[in-house]
């Protein structure tokens, strides 16, 4: 302890059980620095594959769902999963046919570019649908 006092380091316990016990002079705020560090750059290389949502209503115009579906594709290009969800309000939940209808129209047009993953499934008031990048 002296030593390391005189040094303007740290005494650092490595082996607790050993007999006898190991210890280290270093100065552990550049350690936990460094530690810090590769910990960092190990996480940056790590390919980051996210699960994006798209959210549809049953009555969605041509135009609107062409714009999501393009939107969809491009998230699956980037090999992210989708999750597809329809949104039911009020008197819609008397007309979940189109909905299910929607989300089969969305996996005949993505059939190229994905798999399913979960089938469309009424889950409360929203249809949900997730695919999976092939």
């Amino acid at each position: 302890m002296e030593h390391a006092q005189k040094s303007n380091l740290d005494l650092v316990e490595v082996a607790p059980d050993a007999d006898p016990p190991v210890c280290k002079i270093i100065d552990y705020g550049k350690y936990k620095y460094l530690l810090d560090k590769k910990f960092k750059i190990g996480k940056k290389k790590q390919k980051k594959t996210g699960l994006k949502e798209i959210k549809m209503r049953p009555n969605i115009g041509e135009h609107d769902y062409n714009f999501k579906l393009r939107n969809l594709q491009n998230f699956l290009k980037e090999g992210n999963q989708v999750k597809v969800i329809i949104m039911f309000k009020g008197r819609e939940m008397n007309y979940v046919n189109l909905g299910k209808d929607l989300l089969d129209r969305v996996i005949k047009e993505t059939e190229e570019l994905a798999k399913v993953v979960k089938e469309p499934k009424l889950e409360g008031r929203n249809m949900v649908l997730v695919l999976m990048p092939k």
